[in-house]
């Protein structure tokens, strides 16, 4: 997937997805199967216009890595990420004409029911209708998707991860909720309790789950290892930074400097500060014992199984 860091250039006439994208959940997903099924058809390039930021300033769902590779596997050719500060100013005519026409070529659009465009969000999915009308682009607005009898968002993800109700979230993203960064230096305490742990600091605008211990699945080389995982500041050692420290019993090896995918199950209990590292053992023991149970259940190769499909609102 190319991702163009200038406009200069003449862009390729696209099928093009319009949104945040800060989630990638099955709203979302939606709306991007729609700008790829339209390429296709009519034999344009599959793109998506996107923010780097989002503009609400919530934490994002995604991290902007996996969002590139979420893309790049639903199909999607080019991806323009702009800077937020640069168009908030601009018109909503405006931005349809000089951006998404002029710019970057767009022969079809594809959004969502509730996607709003320009200064102050005044543009609404009427607006660029009429504005398609006029320019001889197709549209195609994609309706929400639903679950629960409730719209899926970025937000009502945010929220059930933050309460630690990650089966929720999963459900609402269509996939596991997870993430894959580099494993850095602990204080390798771990390693002296003789449960050796890899490390990953949390970047400041991802979403943060509920502090606190849960059973995962770690992926490194394809292979997948049952682990139980600490998400917080390890109030009995002490951190600088939100870190997820993960503990896989059944692995060894030397991870430092490399990326490890996690995913997350279930929320086993609160971050708690111990009295002495020895009951701190204890409870990682017990906790891992609960982590091999859950994943048991959860077996990787039934991931997207497991995941209850939403309705489609009519």
């Amino acid at each position: 997937m190319k991702i163009p860091t200038t406009l200069s250039a003449p862009q390729p006439p696209c099928s093009l997805a319009l949104g945040t994208f800060d989630g990638l959940h099955q709203g979302h997903m939606a709306v991007v199967g729609q700008a790829v099924t339209g390429a296709k058809a009519a034999g344009l390039t599959p793109a998506v216009f996107t923010f780097a930021q989002s503009p609400s300033g919530c934490p994002a769902v995604v991290t902007p890595r996996d969002k590139r590779l979420l893309l790049e596997s639903a199909g999607i050719a080019r991806m323009y990420a702009a800077d937020f500060s640069t168009l908030k100013d601009m018109g909503a005519e405006e931005f349809v004409q000089k951006i998404l026409f002029s710019a970057l070529n767009a022969r079809q659009l594809c959004c969502g029911s509730d996607f709003r465009f320009g200064q102050g969000a005044a543009g609404d999915t009427a607006l660029l209708s009429a504005l398609c009308q006029k320019q001889q682009v197709s549209l195609a607005v994609v309706p929400p998707v639903n679950l629960e009898g409730q719209k899926i968002s970025s937000t009502r993800i945010r929220q059930a991860v933050e309460q630690g109700d990650i089966p929720l979230a999963n459900r609402l993203l269509g996939r596991p909720f997870g993430f894959s960064l580099e494993v850095i230096h602990g204080n390798h305490i771990g390693t002296g309790l003789g449960t050796p742990t890899i490390n990953q600091a949390l970047p400041g605008d991802f979403v943060l789950p509920r502090f606190g211990v849960y059973a995962a699945w770690c992926r490194i080389g394809g292979k997948y290892h049952y682990g139980v995982c600490n998400i917080g500041v390890k109030p009995t050692v002490g951190s600088d930074r939100v870190l997820a420290e993960t503990w896989m019993p059944e692995f060894s090896g030397d991870l430092y400097g490399k990326r490890v995918r996690l995913f997350l199950l279930e929320f086993i209990r609160p971050e708690t500060k111990f009295s002495s590292l020895s009951q701190l053992k204890e409870e990682i023991g017990r906790n891992a014992a609960q982590a091999k149970a859950i994943t048991k259940r959860q077996p990787p190769e039934r991931f997207m199984e497991s995941v209850i499909q939403p309705e489609r609102k009519k």
